[in-house]
């Protein structure tokens, strides 16, 4: 019997613009309001301290308007469940980035307004199908001054802006016990199911069924496809501990120990294919 054909999952664009604004303004509301002490405390991430990840936030919104004012790519090239795999490889440029931001001193609601700003100018305007350029390909075409040959939609890349804030939420809440910024329902919802269909497309297969309630199943990992019944091999957890789990914040030994997932089968051990993206 062939292998079932993958079905790409659809994504409501303006439900997406929705939540991408929604999350934004959230993270923004909860930066005004904190205090120099705060600000210079640090993250899980290197050498970032909140101001950092505050200062990064601002730009996961204006890469939005300054893709939309580049020319476009030539072509699409980039299917969103394979953008996961491409971002460590722009990490250096964007700590680069960060940094400079922050040494220049620039007030961190002043960023967070021109990306607003930026963003209603440019985005309700722009088709859904517009081509924008992927990382890395976009900073380093940035940085030559050229044209991206390859890129992906417009609508793809608001699904990956969901993945970036929802994740550096999670940042800033385990940077600052009792922030507890909340999370924008839709975002949280599109991050999950994104980095679920990147585990799908890494480790291709139907042997084990990974479930994330509420949001997604896939089924994944080369072996004996399960068609009906209860499936030999399931895995189980929360969205938030499958984010960090896809993005290297926490790891399967840690979560199993933790009793954050459940596994079940001699095929239920996603230890070697995680995280996903870092």
């Amino acid at each position: 019997m062939p292998p079932a054909k993958k079905r790409t999952r659809s994504y409501d664009p303006t439900k997406i613009r929705t939540a991408v604004l929604a999350q934004f303004t959230t993270v923004r509301t909860a930066v005004a309001g904190l205090t120099p002490e705060q600000l210079a405390a640090p993250t899980r991430l290197g050498d970032w301290t909140v101001r950092e990840l505050a200062a990064h936030l601002t730009m996961v919104l204006g890469s939005v308007a300054r893709y939309l004012d580049a020319p476009e790519p030539e072509k699409l090239e980039v299917p969103l469940q394979d953008w996961p795999f491409r971002t460590s490889s722009a990490a250096g440029q964007v700590d680069e980035d960060v940094h400079a931001i922050v040494d220049a001193g620039t007030d961190l609601d002043a960023l967070f307004a021109h990306a607003v700003d930026r963003l209603a100018k440019t985005l309700p305007g722009a088709a859904d199908t517009r081509l924008v350029p992927s990382l890395p390909q976009a900073l380093d075409c940035a940085r030559a001054g050229e044209t991206p040959t390859g890129g992906m939609t417009l609508a793809d890349f608001m699904v990956t802006r969901t993945v970036e804030l929802v994740v550096h939420t999670d940042d800033l809440n385990d940077a600052l016990p009792g922030l507890n910024v909340s999370y924008d329902r839709q975002a949280l919802a599109a991050c999950t199911r994104l980095l679920l269909d990147a585990l799908a497309t890494k480790a291709p297969g139907g042997s084990v069924e990974v479930r994330v309630p509420p949001y997604a199943v896939v089924q994944c990992v080369e072996g004996p496809r399960h068609t009906r019944g209860t499936p030999p091999n399931v895995v189980e957890t929360d969205p938030l501990t499958w984010i960090r789990l896809a993005t290297g914040r926490t790891t399967w030994a840690a979560a199993r120990e933790a009793a954050q997932v459940s596994a079940s089968g001699e095929r239920a051990d996603l230890g070697g294919l995680l995280p996903i993206m870092s």
